[in-house]
Parts: C-alpha cells; sequence; structure tokens
C-alpha cells in the first residue's frame, strides 16, 4: 500500500470512528505516520480525500460486480443478463452483493461514518441518501422497467415493485450492521425475499 492509499485507508477509520467533522487533516496524517505537508502533496484538504474515498469505493464495487459477470450500474446492460438468469442464480447473486456490502471493508466503514454524520452534516446527509436510497432505487427502477417490458415481470406500479425489493434488503443489511450474529437468519430471509418477489411479480403472475 502506497502513501495516498494509506492516507485513505486511515481517514477512512478516523472517520468511521470519530465521525468526518471531528476529524483533521493533522490526525490523518498522524496515523499514516508523516506530517501533514507531505500529506498536502497528495490530497489538497479532507475533502479531497473524502471525494478520493469514493472513488475507491465505486472502482471497488465495480470490480466486484465484473466479478460477479454484471454491470452493476447500466440497466441497460444487466437487464439482458437478468433475462437468461435462472431464480437459483439470481438468487445466489442476491446473496454476493449482499455478503460484499456487509463485509467490504472499505464499504462498511463509509456507512458507519455516513450512519454517524447523517443527522449532523447536511452535505454528507445528501451523500447517505444518494448510496442508500436514490441511487439504488433509480438503477433497480431502470432496471426493473426494462424486465418488465421483457415480459419477466409483470406489475403496473414499478417505483412500488422496486421499493418492495430493495427495502427489505436494506433492512437485513442494517440488522447485520447492528448484529452480526444475525447474518446467517438474514441470509436466510434474503433468499425466501428474492424467491417470494419472483413468485409475486413474476412471468406467471
Amino acid at each position: 500500500m502506497n502513501t495516498k492509499e494509506r492516507i485513505l485507508d486511515e481517514a477512512l477509520t478516523l472517520f468511521s470512528e470519530k465521525g468526518y467533522a471531528n476529524v483533521y487533516v493533522n490526525d490523518i496524517a498522524e496515523a499514516v505516520g508523516i506530517k501533514a505537508p507531505s500529506l498536502y502533496k497528495h490530497y489538497k484538504n479532507k475533502q479531497a480525500i473524502f471525494d478520493a474515498i469514493l472513488e475507491v469505493m465505486y472502482a471497488r464495487f465495480k470490480e466486484t460486480a465484473g466479478s460477479l459477470n454484471i454491470a452493476g450500474d447500466n440497466a441497460d446492460v444487466d437487464a439482458g443478463i437478468y433475462k437468461s438468469m435462472e431464480e437459483t442464480d439470481l438468487v445466489q447473486l442476491g446473496k454476493n452483493l449482499f455478503l460484499y456490502y456487509l463485509h467490504d471493508d472499505y464499504t462498511k466503514r463509509f456507512r458507519k461514518m455516513l450512519t454517524i454524520e447523517q443527522f449532523r452534516d447536511k452535505a454528507l446527509s445528501t451523500v447517505y441518501m444518494d448510496q442508500y436510497f436514490d441511487a439504488p432505487l433509480s438503477y433497480q427502477g431502470m432496471l426493473f422497467g426494462l424486465i418488465v417490458q421483457q415480459g419477466l415481470l409483470k406489475t403496473d406500479n414499478i417505483p412500488v415493485m422496486t421499493l418492495h425489493f430493495y427495502a427489505p434488503i436494506y433492512t437485513l443489511l442494517t440488522v447485520c450492521d447492528r448484529d452480526p450474529s444475525r447474518e446467517e437468519e438474514c441470509l436466510k430471509l434474503l433468499e425466501e425475499h428474492i424467491r417470494k418477489f419472483d413468485e409475486l411479480y413474476g412471468r406467471n403472475t
């Protein structure tokens, strides 16, 4: 891990432990083992560090999505992939994505930071809403819209169908964040949720 990567890693740890507002550039530099002027050679301020963390987190997600043979952020591409996917494969994909969000260290620490800061910092509250509500629902809504057009799902209300799919998954994620011992229980519920969703909205309804 080079110095730039160490700065992001240590900053994210501090943000997740103390909250973004309570961490200063000097704190990050000290955690890395360098002086603040040396840190400024890599990032001009704390906001630049935060923005770089976001970029790394997105890159990690894209790498994981690629390993699962989906785009993850392109509904047009993924709709074609889901079209030929058996329910068992869909369940496994759902579990793999859930486990990524639950256990990827970068993503986990970032989510903890936003959870801490969402009620104290309006800008970070906006990031929280984008990361865990607006962006997922937008992507899922576009994806389901295309799948409905293909005849694989049926509904007359895509936004509500999208919420029906996403809300339980996010709830299960927050349960595991707060009580890791319930992971197995939540994975079982996740599988049941995906299968029931497919039954309720599937082509045979």
